[in-house]
């Protein structure tokens, strides 16, 4: 579908945890089709979170505004209900609707230990990567739900990694994160049950390999010269865009048979061979089925066919 297709003007959308990665890649793709985006975090030009990275959420609804929609940044913390039910009082006050539901808050790529145990993992972080991932996206969507209610045709996209197939028998890092990102999975299955008779649609959605901010300064790359990692990391090569999974959001919301996939769990991957959209370079990386049939049966890097 074309980008200039203004087809999502006059709807509201709120992603939470905008501030960069696949919730900036979201906010942006759509402002492309016309949509007005909150989009809420802590990362400010005025004070940093603990992350302490420069992405900020003024810079975010640039890009929203920029894209062709309109951008409007809120500060706020998923964690403090006040802070959340306060975002939400101000969409209502401002626009008197909500269409799309993004809860796309993580914050958990500094907290979590790669492969350990719940006894070997800091308890601290382990309980806060919990709070961050999990009870964020219960305070959003009890106070914006309603809101989205108001009118049929709503639409809720909880934001994880991995699709259900994949997690249901597969261990992902450590005990705290294959909680986390297992339980979100869980959360748009108990959506479904509670938003779609009463008109709106609730899905989980994942990525594949992203190419966030953070992951392209991990390997010590840009978005220009990302293949350079492939020389280390060879299967990074089946990696995408945050503008891919944007784009699979973007699809979902003008679709009006968006209901079809309630309570389902999908991929960026997926929809888009569904929807007809690429990724930024042209390509359609399948990254789950990539990780199934090449990474994790232990064949050389090959995206041939996956891409």
């Amino acid at each position: 579908m074309p980008e200039t297709q203004r087809d999502l003007e006059g709807r509201v959308a709120l992603v939470a945890g905008a501030t960069r990665g696949a919730g900036r890649g979201i906010a942006v793709a759509l402002g492309a089709r016309g949509a007005t985006v909150y989009v809420s975090g802590r990362s400010t030009r005025g004070r940093r979170s603990e992350y302490d990275r420069p992405e900020t959420i003024e810079e975010t609804a640039e890009l929203v505004t920029a894209a062709g929609g309109r951008g409007i940044p809120v500060v706020a913390d998923h964690l403090v209900p006040a802070e959340v039910e306060a975002l939400v009082g101000r969409i209502d006050a401002e626009q008197g609707r909500l269409d799309v539901l993004v809860n796309d808050i993580w914050g958990g790529e500094l907290l979590f230990e790669w492969d350990s145990t719940v006894w070997e993992h800091d308890l601290d972080n382990g309980l806060r990567l919990l709070r961050l991932a999990v009870e964020t996206h219960a305070v959003t969507s009890h106070f914006a739900l309603p809101l989205l209610l108001r009118e049929p045709g709503g639409l809720v996209v909880e934001m994880t990694d991995g699709t259900a197939d994949y997690n249901a028998t597969r261990y992902r890092n450590s005990f705290f994160y294959d909680i986390a990102k297992s339980t979100v999975l869980r959360m748009a299955f108990a959506l479904g049950h509670e938003v779609g008779p009463r008109g709106a649609t609730a899905v989980a959605l994942t990525p594949g390999w992203l190419r966030s901010e953070m992951m392209l300064d991990a390997f010590g790359v840009t978005e220009a010269n990302w293949r350079d990692a492939l020389e280390k990391v060879p299967h990074f090569a089946i990696s995408e865009t945050p503008a891919y999974v944007g784009r699979a959001v973007a699809a979902l919301a003008a679709d009006p048979e968006v209901s079809r996939w309630n309570g389902q769990s999908l991929s960026s991957g997926q929809l888009a061979q569904v929807y007809d959209f690429d990724d930024l370079d042209g390509s359609r990386p399948d990254a789950w089925r990539y990780v199934v049939e090449v990474q994790d049966a232990g064949r050389p890097a090959d995206t041939t066919g996956y891409r």
